[in-house]
């Protein structure tokens, strides 16, 4: 039993590190950095975003103020065992981090559902992918990209589901183990994350459930890798829901790149020039 054990936890940490590997080669990981840069230079982005900062702040503010007085010191208490004189500061990062996730889910399922829609397809039509959008929403002539996006004819994004907090649970735990916990909790919703920023891309590529799984496991580590970096972001208290919105965009202009076939082999992510290619 022990020598089976010993076995699948090697081929576990064999099948992480090529997983790793293939993410830090694809360069995926760099879109949520450009999404920041392309965000910022593009002021008609901002307007989805400025609609829904109000509402949005204010339950990013109730949520993490709720979670530090009902979970901080029960949790603090449990680090101490693990983390020793590190507990407090622990606690305090882990219960940050809680919170930030909570506020995401919340904000993305009942307040920018459509705003995040509309930034997605706001920066293809500045990228000249408006056949594309045109698959799923009215788009008018004249404009910035915002003002050009008509009535939506398909919404893809997914609302909450009790799925998705379960799954959140079950990872949490990973957080109480020092280090090597956090990475594992940060990469396992990475590998999550990754794929559903894409969610709109599939839906206007018109690609059914068989061919976005064929296309997301081909490319499993690029995604993991646009997780990873995304999940991060979001998880800074309250600024996470711009980074959000700068993932979104830095979704879509790798969807562009995609469908463009701008990316080359030296370029910022190498190895994704064969999935555009297998994308069409």
């Amino acid at each position: 039993m022990a020598e089976r054990v010993k076995e699948v936890a090697v081929e576990e940490a064999d099948r992480l590190k090529t997983l790793t590997s293939d993410a830090a080669r694809s360069g995926a990981y760099l879109y949520p950095i450009r999404g920041i840069a392309y965000f910022l230079s593009h002021r008609s982005l901002w307007k989805p975003l400025t609609s829904k900062i109000v509402p949005t702040m204010t339950l990013g503010l109730g949520v993490t103020t709720f979670m530090f007085f009902f979970t901080y010191l029960p949790q603090a208490a449990v680090m101490a065992f693990t983390s020793g004189p590190l507990a407090a500061i622990s606690a305090g990062l882990l219960v940050l981090s809680e919170s930030s996730t909570i506020f995401t889910l919340l904000s993305k399922t009942f307040l920018i559902d459509d705003a995040l829609i509309d930034t997605f397809d706001g920066v293809l039509l500045s990228k000249n992918s408006t056949d594309l959008v045109s698959e799923g929403r009215q788009v008018k002539a004249g404009g910035d990209p915002i003002a050009k996006l008509g009535k939506l004819v398909k919404k893809p994004f997914v609302k909450f589901t009790p799925k998705a907090m379960i799954r959140y649970l079950i990872y949490l735990p990973l957080n109480f183990i020092p280090v090597v916990g956090t990475v594992m909790f940060v990469l396992l919703q990475g590998k999550r994350a990754g794929p559903a920023a894409h969610t709109r891309y599939f839906q206007l590529k018109q690609w059914n459930k068989g061919q976005q799984e064929k296309h997301i496991e081909q490319y499993r580590g690029a995604y993991t890798g646009f997780g990873v970096a995304a999940v991060l972001l979001e998880l800074v208290p309250l600024a996470s829901i711009i980074f959000a919105f700068t993932n979104t965009v830095g979704a879509a202009l790798w969807a562009a790149d995609i469908e463009k076939q701008h990316i080359t082999k030296e370029g910022t992510a190498p190895r994704l020039r064969e999935q555009a290619r297998k994308a069409e």
